[in-house]
């Protein structure tokens, strides 16, 4: 589906890729996990051509991802990121449908389509004709999932969606999303911090440290066979609560 050769980028004197390859298999989930400033979003937004590699190339399902074919690219990508991105002017209704009413949707297609995301989303149709400020947080996230799937993208790209949300919301949402993703069978893209939302989500785990690729694999993987001494530091770093109160000792 997605294809990153030898790709570097850089930010003033930041270096934020260093020639990595990453590939990103079909009708999976790959989730992008590591510490801040590792390249994870940098990843997202290369592949979705808000920013331009330095060097090396990315291929959408064979296509190089250039300037000049990018705005084309973008109609068959949905992208999330963290606390939903919603134009706070426009009623939840009026963002999921932006891009098909700039595409020339008809008025009937686009209430057809609301209504699918609607319930598969299990956001309540009521919630439609309110703005953003007017939505819980886990409601905004589910409007600015229904806006990313609006065309039927092939891969979906969420940059730490649930960073934002308090626990229990964050569970509910999790429950959701995986359901919407075997559901879909769509290529996604998940970007978390968070091992246990790795582990959750992820067909594939593929670990970063300061711009390169440590270890792609599972959690078990992980464990049994690290490749460097900071996956084992940073999942042991990830403890639980009932590891910091000591349930063994019990």
């Amino acid at each position: 589906m997605i294809d990153i050769q030898g790709v570097s980028k850089v930010y003033g004197q930041t270096t934020a890729l260093h020639s990595i390859d990453l590939t990103i298999p079909a009708s999976q989930t790959t989730v992008l996990i590591g510490q801040s400033g590792c390249g994870k979003s940098t990843i997202l937004r290369l592949i979705i051509g808000l920013v331009q590699a330095d060097s090396g190339s990315v291929y959408f399902e064979g296509t190089r991802v250039t300037p000049e074919v990018v705005i084309s690219l973008r109609r068959k990508m949905g992208y999330v990121i963290q606390e939903g991105g919603l134009f706070p002017h426009l009623t939840a209704y009026d963002n999921v449908a932006l891009m098909a009413r700039y595409l020339g949707w008809s008025d009937e297609r686009i209430k057809e389509r609301l209504d699918e995301l609607a319930e598969l989303t299990h956001f309540p149709s009521e919630g439609l004709e309110r703005f953003p400020v007017q939505l819980s947080g886990g409601q905004q996230q589910r409007v600015s999932l229904m806006r990313a799937l609006m065309l039927d993208p092939d891969v979906l790209l969420l940059d730490e969606p649930l960073g934002a949300l308090d626990p229990m919301i964050r569970a509910d949402l999790q429950v959701d999303l995986k359901r919407i993703f075997q559901a879909l069978g769509k290529t996604v893209i998940l970007v978390t911090h968070d091992i246990a939302e790795a582990c959750f989500f992820g067909d594939i785990i593929t670990l970063l440290r300061d711009g390169r690729v440590l270890q792609k694999g599972t959690l078990d993987e992980f464990i049994q066979s690290p490749a460097d001494a900071f996956v084992t530091r940073f999942i042991n770093a990830q403890r639980s609560p009932l590891d910091v109160m000591g349930k063994d000792s019990r």
